[in-house]
């Protein structure tokens, strides 16, 4: 009898294990006749091995974007070292997500500016529930609406109001980084260079000054730390970055990702509320209009915009208002960051861009700076964006596409997922020679598409001459103040939310002589 029941489980447990494997033979055959049918166009189109189920995911194994766990190889490197094998656009599955890479430039000109491709890739689904339907995640008619509305807050009107916030916030920065300016020892400006940015972002987004460069205990500086960093740990780890497999895999990152988007929503809508019943109350609102000499904030302008004669609700506004203070906050950072260290390991450039400044601004360091000194600075402008070209802010560039299209000769199926690394394309040696080096008097490529350090075509990067006033004014101003020197260790890009370095930007500082 025994030996009967035993015969029974294991004829019972073969049985299982047969089933379970003939289960997911047919799970992988429909996989591989699934994908086989919707690529069957794409046959011109180069890509590495793909696996059932996992696709080319193999191919990233062991290789995080940000250098953890490996040190052999940045995903950074990967989208260099990918294109020599497949060409310059190759396709790959990620799981069931079909997705192109390409740094082809006629690829890429058809891309950005085709209407079909506007939709930003499921990335950037991550930050839903922190922005909403802010202009940064939003598609379709909703985004039309809400770019309408925006684009008057980049009136150079308003720009020129934003001149003076950036000239206060940056001789805060001065000050604080004096402590560091002996001349003899490197310094990370990694800290400095945040939270001054966020000062900026928050009084011009916000009309509202969180002290961040003064207050340690800034509540508004550890929630977007914190928010920050766990979106960056679901960018690192594929199975954190669909949002069901998010809340079963990793339940207390998520609990506490909804608490801290909880708590920045409450302050936001804080500073709604109040501004707009200070707005309620003032006797006559054409007084700010655009045409006067009352300083508007980014909010100001969604409080007075409507749509179809109704004013936008206090979600609307904040998923805008929200989106500014993050797109807005770390991209100018990392422009900057970058930019000092590439000015301090060249001091040819930084001669120049200080006889620039001297002869625009002046010789008093503490002249305040206006919207027509940062338009005169035109060296500067070249030094800022040949940084953004050798360290691009936002490294990739990604869209998804809407319906099936033509690219460039190539068909390309609905809901495929579009990759434009632009650490490849503005390295590209036919266009730009001697990639690797930092040469600001180098000529602007003839094709637009050729440089994107703020994306091109309709989703071109909206804040893009409010980012250029920000870093002009904030490296000038250190510049007027420090010699910068080439002390520290050299930068190891590497990708987090944007284009960062994992060292931080170390330099010297030495206080500049005034005489």
């Amino acid at each position: 009898m025994d030996d009967w029941v035993a015969r029974s489980y294991t004829y019972d447990f073969k049985m299982c294990v047969t089933v379970l494997i003939v289960v997911f033979l047919a799970i992988c055959l429909l996989d591989v006749l699934w994908k086989k049918k919707r690529i069957s166009r794409l046959k011109n189109i180069p890509s590495p091995i793909s696996l059932p189920l996992i696709g080319c995911i193999w191919i990233y194994i062991g290789k995080k974007p940000d250098g953890r766990k490996s040190s052999k190889i940045y995903l950074i490197t990967l989208a260099r070292d990918l294109p020599k094998k497949y060409g310059n656009t190759f396709r790959v599955w990620i799981f069931n997500i079909l997705a192109i890479y390409t740094s082809d430039l006629k690829d890429i000109q058809d891309i950005l500016s085709n209407k079909a491709v506007t939709k930003k890739n499921r990335m950037y689904s991550m930050l839903h529930e922190w922005l909403g339907d802010g202009l940064l995640v939003s598609h379709g008619p909703k985004w039309c609406t809400r770019r309408k509305i925006i684009t008057p807050t980049f009136h150079f009107k308003i720009l020129e109001q934003f001149v003076e916030i950036f000239d206060r916030q940056s001789s805060i920065l001065v000050k604080k980084l004096k402590a560091h300016a002996n001349g003899q020892t490197p310094f990370d400006v990694h800290e400095y260079i945040g939270l001054a940015t966020l000062d900026v972002i928050s009084e011009t987004a916000m009309g509202t000054t969180i002290n961040a460069q003064t207050d340690e205990n800034c509540e508004y500086v550890k929630l977007l730390t914190k928010v920050t960093d766990i979106f960056v740990k679901r960018f690192i780890n594929v199975f954190y970055r669909n949002d069901r497999l998010f809340a079963i895999l990793a339940p207390r990152l998520k609990k506490e990702n909804d608490k801290v988007v909880n708590k920045l929503h409450a302050f936001t809508d804080a500073i709604i509320k109040k501004r707009k019943k200070e707005l309620h109350q003032q006797q006559n609102l054409k007084e700010t209009e655009l045409d006067t000499k009352q300083r508007m904030a980014f909010l100001d302008v969604l409080l007075l915009s409507t749509v179809d004669g109704k004013p936008l609700s206090n979600t609307d506004i904040r998923e805008e208002v929200d989106t500014f203070m993050f797109a807005g906050h770390d991209t100018t950072k990392s422009a900057i960051g970058f930019t000092l260290y590439c000015i301090s390991r060249s001091p040819e450039v930084q001669q120049k861009l200080v006889q620039e400044i001297n002869d625009v601004i002046g010789l008093d360091v503490d002249k305040e700076i206006t919207y027509r000194h940062l338009m005169d600075l035109k060296y500067t402008e070249k030094v800022i964006k040949e940084s953004l070209r050798v360290y691009p802010t936002v490294p990739f560039i990604g869209r998804q596409t809407l319906e099936d299209c033509i690219i460039n000769d190539k068909f390309i199926p609905k809901d495929t997922t579009i990759l434009i690394p632009l650490v490849v394309l503005m390295k590209d040696p036919q266009i730009f020679p001697e990639p690797e080096k930092f040469l600001p008097e180098r000529q602007t490529p003839d094709n637009p598409y050729a440089f994107l350090p703020f994306s091109a075509g309709p989703r071109n990067c909206i804040g893009q001459r409010y980012a250029m006033l920000e870093i002009k004014a904030i490296v000038t101003k250190i510049l007027r103040h420090y010699e910068l020197l080439p002390f520290g260790a050299p930068v190891q890009p590497t990708i987090s939310v944007v284009l960062n370095s994992k060292n931080g930007w170390q330099m010297g500082f030495r206080v500049r002589d005034k005489n």
